[in-house]
């Protein structure tokens, strides 16, 4: 009868144990740091103040929240506002805010901030890069400290969806001013530390007004070089790369069982983007010819290693309303020389400046020797992404350049006279302008089908191929994205399994 008894409490202490442990274990999975992989630095952390994809890549739902937010699957759900609702004639919305909600500095967030920072976003000579996004915006009215009404001047049936963007999330009059360099959001990280040239740290705030984020901190640490990138996976000081620079390695991955490998989508057509400004780019046929001479197949095979899509205008494959336009321009040597030939341009001479991205140096080599082949010879020139910014996006002092735009449902930078690639077209400006108040999804998808193929014709641009989501991460993580329907790297919802 001892022994059995001595048996029992032996037998209760092990099950004891086995349960500590295994609360231990947990513990310890959830307060392990994470650390995120970047192939760029952003210039900056104010995401209403810059284009730099890499902003918005650490600071969106994680650091800064806006109104609404897109959600992992493109959808649009409540953020720092509950609900929205449209006025019967589409010419306001009212918006329910969140009460209680705080800024990092303990600032709080009303109607009035709300309405300072749309008023801030959409001011004449704001550094906001998406303007489009509050262009119907005729005023905004604080009817209480938790009721927005935007009034419009154009019934905007995508507002909502414009809320959630990075460059519409909500500052603070206290620290706008300080964002690039010291960010101050309602998100449930705060910054911690910036170390310039190396990574991000962000830890949790801890009066967060929503769900406690489920990591002891999360780091950004920039890595531009693929094999540099590798070898940190390899090693365990990087845990996460949700856009993977080396595409080539993935097979090297996929055969280990420590890492997913998930090959998502995303929203960013890429692109060989012409200068139009410049003679003879401003000459249609040149402007075919160009796009005539590549060969996207080859890009996609020999820059991306099979893993994106190619694209014949400013739309991604998995959008309703996409169009495969590839054989429009499509690649033909022997077209691109009559063209040529046909705009009396000879012995053509262009300049093709890179940014740091693997995918536009890859294919920037790619496509000099493809226009070479045809009679125009190309100078490659390698910026860095500040200087890109500066002096090609902002400043238009650029012949070709490659990019990737990751901006969702951004078919309106094509009406936009200041931006930095532009051929005037009346019909798109039309169907574009028509498309804030059209509601039908049938009649929608008729009007941006007619928008891709007028742009598509006019070849404003060489269309490239869809950048894929290429994402490489610990296999014992879980809530990371597989797609990427804004350019973020949402990580609020990640955590340890073990």
């Amino acid at each position: 009868m001892l022994t059995q008894t001595l048996r029992v409490g032996l037998l209760a202490v092990v099950c004891a144990t086995g349960v500590a442990l295994g609360a231990t274990g947990a513990m310890a999975a959830s307060q392990r740091p994470l650390v995120v992989g970047m192939a760029l630095e952003p210039p900056h952390l104010d995401p209403t103040a810059g284009a730099a994809a890499a902003i918005d890549e650490i600071v969106y739902a994680n650091l800064f929240e806006g109104l609404t937010a897109i959600a992992s699957d493109g959808s649009v759900v409540p953020a720092l506002a509950t609900t929205w609702t449209p006025a019967d004639d589409g010419l306001s919305w009212t918006f329910t805010l969140r009460d209680g909600v705080t800024f990092h500095d303990g600032s709080a967030f009303d109607a009035d901030v709300a309405a300072f920072s749309l008023d801030r976003a959409r001011a004449e000579g704001a550094p906001n890069a998406q303007p489009q996004l509050f262009q119907a915006i005729d005023r905004v009215e604080v009817v209480d400290p938790t009721t927005l009404t935007i009034h419009l001047s154009t019934p905007d049936a995508d507002l909502p969806y414009a809320m959630g963007w990075g460059d519409a999330v909500m500052v603070h009059p206290n620290s706008a001013d300080e964002n690039m360099t010291a960010p101050v959001g309602t998100g449930p990280f705060r910054l911690d530390a910036w170390r310039r040239g190396d990574r991000v740290r962000l830890v949790p705030y801890e009066e967060y007004w929503g769900e406690a984020p489920q990591l002891p901190s999360v780091e950004f640490a920039f890595i531009a070089d693929p094999t540099v990138a590798l070898s940190a996976m390899l090693a365990g000081d990087v845990h996460a790369f949700p856009n993977f620079p080396a595409p080539e390695s993935l097979p090297l991955l996929e055969g280990d069982a420590r890492y997913h490998v998930e090959i998502g989508t995303t929203e960013g057509e890429t692109i060989l983007a012409i200068n139009s400004r410049r003679a003879p780019l401003d000459d249609v046929r040149v402007r075919r010819a160009i796009a005539s001479s590549i060969d996207r197949q080859a890009l996609v095979d020999g820059a991306m290693f099979g893993t994106a899509t190619p694209i014949g205008a400013p739309m991604p494959p998995h959008n309703a309303a996409y169009l495969d336009l590839t054989s429009v321009n499509a690649y033909d040597p022997d077209r691109a020389r009559a063209l040529l030939a046909e705009a009396g341009v000879e012995n053509l001479s262009l300049t093709l400046t890179l940014p740091p991205p693997a995918y536009a140096r890859r294919s920037g080599e790619l496509i000099a020797a493809q226009m070479r082949a045809v009679g125009i010879d190309v100078a490659l020139r390698p910026v860095e992404w500040a200087e890109w910014l500066t002096k090609a996006f902002r400043g238009k002092d650029y012949d070709l350049t490659i990019v990737a735009h990751t901006e969702p449902a951004d078919i309106n930078i094509y009406t936009r006279p200041d931006y930095y690639f532009h051929v005037e077209n009346e019909r798109v400006s039309e169907i574009v302008a028509a498309l804030d108040s059209t509601v039908d999804a049938e009649e929608r998808v008729a009007l941006l089908q007619e928008a891709q193929r007028l742009i598509a014709e006019d070849a404003v641009n060489g269309f490239l191929f869809q950048l894929p989501k290429i994402g490489v991460w610990d296999a014992r993580l879980d809530g990371l994205w597989s797609d990427a329907p804004v350019q973020a790297n949402d990580v609020t919802g990640v955590r340890w399994t073990e």
